[in-house]
């Protein structure tokens, strides 16, 4: 079968899962070429229902062809699935309806071949960030320590952020979501907690999956601002709140740029 009917057999289930996308919404071979090249350190293109990667390794499979429900895509999806929900940018806090967590489902396995599969493969990569007076370990991989030093250098600028920001809750831990079998991404060295006085989190909170309280927000907006400019999602834009969590996905902030996504619409 050919490369593109193979991927508007994937475009096809893809819509069709998310009867929610507009017209105006890259499709997933758009989606997947975004994905690309918001990681060109590793990735060379898509082929057919799978990902190439530049070091010769196998390639990865996009679709599973599996039907899941929302926890089965937090546990164990595919890269297919962490493209599906559009994150929404912006100055603008919007209230997210439920089980709408646009970053929280991951494909383990690309994120395993994007930043290492254990955590000496990921360790090895580690490199020193200052931040506002601590030391932060973050991987060099992807760019991911470059782009939290762009956030620094702009946050830097605004000293009375600064509390917010520090003490840092951490950034490197090999370890799954609490409570579940996905990895997280301080995993792989390419998330960063902030000051938890201010922190909020759905579990905290009390909340069980599908049924979480609201919560009042205390972080400025200028922070989540500035994250989201260097290839960073906020864990409070997730419906599964935790909003002192700052994520290096670059491909979702190049797709809602695509998609003209906005939290202020």
């Amino acid at each position: 079968m050919s490369t593109k009917r193979l991927l508007a057999g994937v475009a096809a289930v893809f819509l069709a899962a998310c009867p929610a996308a507009g017209a105006a919404e890259p499709d997933i071979a758009a989606r997947l070429k975004l994905l690309v090249e918001a990681y060109p350190e590793s990735l060379s293109g898509v082929e057919g229902n799978a990902l190439i990667f530049k070091d010769g390794g196998p390639p990865l499979e996009i679709d599973d062809g599996k039907v899941k429900d929302h926890p089965t895509m937090l546990a164990s999806g595919d890269v297919e699935d962490s493209l599906r929900q559009i994150y929404p940018p912006g100055p603008c806090e919007r209230k997210p309806e439920v089980d709408f967590d646009p970053g929280r489902i991951r494909s383990d396995a690309l994120m395993m071949r994007l930043f290492g599969a254990s955590a000496e493969a990921v360790g090895a990569d580690l490199v020193p960030v200052a931040w506002f007076g601590e030391t932060v370990r973050v991987t060099k991989r992807q760019g991911a320590a470059a782009a939290l030093e762009k956030v620094r250098d702009a946050l830097a600028a605004k000293p009375e952020l600064k509390r917010y920001l520090s003490p840092s809750a951490g950034v490197f831990n090999w370890r799954k979501v609490s409570g579940a079998k996905n990895m997280s991404v301080h995993s792989f060295g390419a998330a960063i907690d902030l000051n938890t006085k201010f922190a909020d989190y759905w579990i905290w909170s009390g909340g069980k999956p599908g049924r979480v309280p609201t919560y009042a927000n205390k972080y400025p907006l200028e922070i989540v601002e500035i994250f989201e400019q260097h290839g960073f999602i906020w864990g409070g834009r997730w419906y599964h709140y935790d909003t002192m969590h700052f994520e290096y996905r670059p491909e979702l902030i190049a797709i809602a740029k695509a998609a003209g996504a906005s939290a202020c619409r």
